[in-house]
């Protein structure tokens, strides 16, 4: 046990997830990680992590299987000891792109249990987890990684929009019902984001890029985002909870 404050990343091998756990253990976290399977990927990742100074950790865990989220907390307190954030980076996009008259049951829960139901019951058992622990000097917080979607629509992938909206209101509650307590929650919302769920369309996003569609006329990258999430979790912003930030470039500020 380090004595250092620990962050539970989830999906955590590659990606967005990957650079909060990077940027969480340059500013003095260890790292409990997940994803689906323990792939070599992850081990590259977990090397990434001890390189930035964290003792760090991978767990096999699927989110939406909410009946194994009190055993992943367990292992997650079994190893490290503690658990002062929480970030919900694990997710999943559309199943298939394609109009929302045609959008099936099942292609609408695979996401939803995921990226909603999943994500919302997760942050129940690490709620619990903390509140049950004796208070300690580090700041507690949970962070989930939403979407410009949560605002914005796209009728193509509307189970995706449905599901980050939902998690954003989730949030909220989580944000009220956990302020007494010390523990902030945050959402940061990413915008286009150069990742292995963008590569199939990034074409199509280069070119509305360099239409205009993104004010600051870049890519986002993964680090722009886990610089934000490090940030909310250092426990500087300690009047804040409930706060979403976008991660986006201006992509989601309304213009004339």
């Amino acid at each position: 046990m380090s004595g250092r404050p620990v962050a539970l990343v989830t999906g955590a091998r590659r990606g967005i997830g990957r650079a909060c756990g990077e940027k969480l253990a340059a500013a003095g976290f260890d790292i409990a990680a997940t994803d689906l399977a323990l792939e070599p990927q992850c081990e590259e990742a977990r090397a990434a992590f001890a390189k930035a100074g964290a003792d760090a950790a991978f767990f096999a865990h699927d989110v939406s299987d909410i009946a194994s989220h009190a055993r992943l907390i367990d292992a997650v307190l079994q190893r490290f000891g503690r658990l002062d954030c929480l970030v919900n980076n694990a997710g999943r996009g559309a199943v298939q792109r394609s109009d929302l008259l045609g959008l099936t049951a099942d292609n609408f829960d695979a996401v939803m249990n995921v990226n909603l139901r999943g994500t919302l019951f997760l942050t129940q058992a690490a709620a619990k987890a903390m509140l049950e622990a004796a208070s300690g000097p580090h700041p507690r917080s949970i962070v989930a990684i939403t979407s410009v979607s949560a605002a914005m629509a796209s009728p193509e992938r509307a189970e995706y929009c449905v599901s980050k909206a939902g998690l954003s209101m989730a949030m909220q509650n989580f944000a009220l019902r956990l302020a007494p307590h010390g523990i902030a929650v945050f959402e940061v919302r990413p915008g286009i984001i150069r990742t292995d769920m963008t590569a199939p369309v990034a074409g199509r996003y280069d070119e509305a890029i360099g239409s205009g569609l993104v004010p600051m006329a870049r890519w986002g990258e993964p680090e722009d985002v886990g610089e934000a999430v490090a940030g909310l979790a250092s426990g500087r912003f300690a009047f804040a909870t409930g706060t979403v930030i976008s991660v986006d470039g201006g992509l989601s500020v309304p213009r004339l």
